[in-house]
């Protein structure tokens, strides 16, 4: 029994001093985490302006949509600017050389998110879907689910740069909104093409599309969901 606990306690003293180590090191460049976190506000303020977007699309609400937009293609564009200078950061200064493609390669999978959601806003403003009124509140109730698992998943990524320990917590309600997504997307397109006789082939088809695109955002926020998980369990080897 004394040697497990022994074994148990030494894992953690190691573990603590990678961790502390990794945030030493991005101390040597105030920069780089200040860039990260200002990178990270600019995705989170990208998904709020996308689940906004989408309710007052459905809603009408043409002028307030046109300005979501206009928000998000510029929160994107920002965002791909700040994460150019964070890779040149970390090549510059040599930071966490065993890590730094990982973490590069996690900080491009979130970009991923906002490049989603900007894309995904652009296509109801160019395509102009048809949403039954029966359909409205569907669609709304999946929009919200989906940013959801973005949400939770920016506030783990966040943390991982601080404090690794507690990124695990977190990304429990990711996965849940990502299942919760799915299966409401799964009810949508059942209706779509098995209630809803007064739509044409095309306009099922077309929201079908829509729906897809809703998805996406849950999904790519699960993809940076495991990717922390995996880089919590390589940084404690």
């Amino acid at each position: 029994m004394t040697k497990i606990i022994l074994s148990k306690s030494l894992i953690l003293y190691f573990c603590t001093i990678k961790f502390l180590t990794m945030i030493k090191i991005f101390k040597t460049s105030k920069n780089v985490i200040v860039n990260i976190d200002t990178y990270l506000d600019n995705v989170e303020l990208g998904i709020l302006n996308f689940k906004e977007g989408v309710n007052h699309y459905l809603n009408g609400n043409v002028q307030e949509f046109e300005n979501n937009l206009k928000i998000i293609e510029e929160l994107e564009r920002k965002a791909d600017s700040i994460i150019r200078k964070i890779e040149n950061d970390f090549y510059v200064y040599s930071l966490m050389p065993n890590y730094s493609s990982d973490i590069l390669n996690l900080l491009e999978k979130v970009d991923d998110i906002i490049d989603k959601v900007k894309d995904n806003l652009s296509q109801f403003d160019v395509e102009a879907p048809y949403f039954p009124e029966d359909l409205k509140n569907d669609f709304s109730r999946l929009v919200s689910l989906s940013v959801k698992s973005a949400e939770n998943v920016i506030p783990a990524a966040r943390v991982f740069f601080t404090a690794p320990n507690l990124v695990k917590d977190k990304l429990q309600k990711v996965m849940f909104y990502e299942r919760e997504t799915d299966k409401l997307a799964t009810k949508i397109k059942a209706r779509l093409f098995k209630e809803m006789d007064f739509l044409k082939l095309s306009e099922k088809i077309h929201l079908r599309y829509f729906t897809l695109h809703i998805e996406e955002v849950s999904d790519a926020s699960e993809i940076v969901a495991k990717m922390l998980s995996s880089l919590v369990i390589k940084i404690k080897m």
